[in-house]
């Protein structure tokens, strides 16, 4: 038998009321690779499978606040 992974990465964005280009910025990558993660066209390496699952964004979701917070989480 074989296993079936399904993708929920959209399913959790959405929650999180992120764009996908919003995610890309907070997980330091190109909104592309994001919209091919969600259709599961791209297979993540470990270390972005890890920063997505780590992606905590602003509770705030001002563009103001989370450009801030793009540039405060790339200086760490």
């Amino acid at each position: 038998m074989e296993a079936k992974f399904v993708c929920n990465l959209k399913k959790y964005r959405v929650a999180q009321e992120l764009t996908q280009e919003q995610l890309a910025d907070i997980v330091g990558v190109r909104r592309e690779t994001i919209m091919r993660l969600e259709k599961a066209q791209y297979n993540p390496s470990l270390k972005l499978a890890i920063d997505i699952s780590r992606a905590d964004p602003p509770m705030n979701n001002s563009k103001e606040n989370h450009q801030s917070y793009i540039m405060l989480n790339r200086c760490v």
